[in-house]
């Protein structure tokens, strides 16, 4: 991790297209503003640790449903014969 100290109105750029700027200090918060081009996701990383999350319990979510239905289909084998 890069630790950087920055004042207000002063920035950061990150790959040439990427600008974060320290727009405000206030107690103990920071407000920054980003500058991206629009096909950069720009999240905030409780938000972004929610999607993860989702998307985890999702692909466990189809992991059974796959299950089941392959389950499924041999108790139909079953009662066919």
């Amino acid at each position: 991790m890069l630790n950087l100290t920055r004042k207000v109105n002063e920035a950061i750029v990150i790959n040439d297209d990427i600008i974060i700027e320290v727009l405000e200090t206030r107690d103990s918060k920071v407000k920054l503003g980003l500058i991206a081009p629009k096909n950069i996701k720009i999240l905030r990383k409780e938000v972004y640790d929610e999607i993860i999350k989702s998307n985890k319990s999702s692909l466990k979510e189809e992991s059974n449903l796959s299950t089941l239905k392959n389950l499924l289909k041999k108790e139909a084998v079953v009662f066919e014969v």
